[in-house]
């Protein structure tokens, strides 16, 4: 049974026991890809740590590249739900800003494997690789669009500045929550500095406002 427009080869479990099982079975590929990366992975490591049967895999996933196309796009899933949640009932699109950068950061602090795994799906799976991005950029560039056009930021390229907002989130993660610790080996932090935060947010605030004009053409 298909997942209609989701990974082809992925199978949609029918009972809640099999959903628990495929989750837990992606959980242990979010671990292993994200040690091993792609090439090293395989579908015995994967499955024993699921504690589950190479049998069982097969339920759901057809081989390690339907699996990890199907992880790449999980986590952006999740991402984006958890995204949606923190920005539910925000009372201006700078407020959904900072709640959305805050639930980005602490996704990130929870999954520090996604980097590497997204990294390298742009070559294993490109194609989950690009629609990836893409559909974290559409809600962006819905959501910049509609506060562009009742005026409570001011009126830009929605896709350019959605792009550029994403590489933001992204370069700050990477810098504070991925990389170690500057001057030598170590885990990096498990949430992002208030004062990077405040400095990344009073930038992104300024750069939007309203009251500020778009350059006249000459």
């Amino acid at each position: 049974m298909s997942r209609g427009n989701e990974t082809e080869n992925s199978l949609m479990p029918v009972t809640a026991r099999g959903e628990a099982t495929r989750r837990k079975i992606l959980d242990a590929a979010e671990e292993v890809f994200g040690e091993l990366g792609y090439y090293e992975a395989s579908i015995s490591e994967i499955t024993r740590r699921a504690g589950v049967a190479q049998g069982t895999y097969y339920i759901y996933f057809h081989s390690k590249r339907t699996i990890f196309e199907e992880l790449v796009r999980d986590i952006g899933e999740r991402l984006r739900a958890e995204m949606r949640a923190a920005i539910a009932n925000a009372p201006n699109r700078i407020e959904i800003e900072r709640r959305g950068f805050q639930a980005f950061f602490k996704f990130v602090a929870r999954h520090r494997r996604i980097y590497s795994i997204v990294q390298e799906a742009e070559r294993v799976a490109p194609e989950a690789f690009y629609a990836y991005y893409h559909k974290i950029s559409q809600g962006y560039i819905r959501g910049l669009q509609e506060a562009m056009d009742n005026g409570s930021i001011r009126k830009l390229d929605p896709e350019a500045i959605a792009y550029t907002l994403m590489g933001i989130g992204h370069f700050i993660a990477l810098r504070w929550l991925i990389w170690p610790p500057e001057g030598g080996p170590g885990a990096s932090s498990d949430e992002l500095p208030e004062s990077v935060f405040d400095s990344m947010m009073e930038f992104i605030s300024n750069g939007l406002a309203a009251h500020i004009s778009p350059k006249k053409e000459h």
